[in-house]
């Protein structure tokens, strides 16, 4: 996980004592970062769980303040209609190829962040999404090798304002929003999910269980995604893929009664944590 500490952006991995820093033992001094220990190779990330677990000098992650589990994303690429009963619930068809588009580091928010919802946006939306999160240089890999390119994966929160994106065929005004792609509250690393096509995901408002799903629903998995997006971009250790998310969004209910100001948004994976986001308002 990233967190704020002395000097700037800490790298903590958390074990059942504590959060231990390691960021002296990710080899990069204080620029330590999941993306740079990602592109550094099994062996930084050895050293970095040697370190973890040696030492006795740890915090409870509630005295910490998180920053996006992957403060300094590159690509911060996502999905849109990958879950099949997503798209009935919207009145769309299950896409032949996979939809994407954008966002940018603007929009990246820590779990407990405060995020807020622009005054122009009337129609604010969750999306809890598996993130991969790449690992290795992925360039036209094979759907059957490219997991091997995935460091790992992440709960994220694609927050959409409906009324914005919606204003023409390209999304990005409603979702490129500030804050609207809180991600965290760590990257959990690959080898401890053996099947990202089996994990169960879920999002509530208040506590009002929204989304309840499993990302066997998806229509192009994980593989598919990042073999496809290799065959036209590099794929570089540190960025992201929103994979999309399921039914139970509030565009697809029919009553519609959008996020407003001081409603918290908590997203959790299977293995992968729990992403809160509180919402505030627009101070103008």
């Amino acid at each position: 996980m990233s967190f704020h500490g002395d000097g700037g952006l800490r790298l903590g991995v958390e074990t059942e004592a504590g959060v231990a820093d390691v960021t002296e033992a990710a080899g990069d001094g204080s620029r330590a970062s999941v993306r740079s220990l990602a592109g550094a190779g099994p062996e930084a990330l050895l050293r970095v769980r040697q370190a973890a677990e040696s030492t006795s000098d740890v915090v409870a992650v509630e005295q910490l303040r998180l920053a996006p589990a992957v403060p300094d994303a590159g690509k911060i690429i996502c999905v849109g209609l990958n879950y099949r009963k997503h798209a009935a619930e919207g009145g769309m068809p299950v896409p032949e190829r996979p939809i994407y588009f954008a966002k940018y580091a603007n929009s990246l928010a820590a779990s407990g962040e405060a995020v807020v919802i622009p005054a122009v946006a009337e129609k604010a939306d969750y999306e809890v999404e598996l993130v991969a999160v790449i690992g290795r240089r992925a360039r036209k890999v094979s759907e059957d090798r490219a997991l091997e390119h995935v460091f790992g994966y992440a709960t994220g929160n694609d927050l959409s304002a409906r009324d914005l994106q919606m204003r023409s065929s390209q999304w990005m005004y409603g979702k490129a929003i500030d804050g609207f792609a809180p991600l965290g509250p760590y990257v959990v690393t690959s080898d401890e999910v053996p099947d990202p096509q089996a994990l169960d995901l879920r999002c509530s408002v208040n506590g009002d269980l929204r989304q309840d799903s499993n990302t066997r629903d998806m229509v192009f998995s994980v593989a598919e995604l990042v073999s496809d997006l290799s065959q036209i971009m590099t794929l570089e250790p540190g960025d992201v893929v929103y994979t999309g998310t399921p039914e139970g969004v509030i565009l697809g209910m029919p009553e519609q009664v959008w996020l407003q100001p001081g409603d918290e948004v908590v997203c959790e994976i299977q293995g992968l944590g729990r992403l809160v986001t509180p919402l505030v308002a627009d101070p103008g």
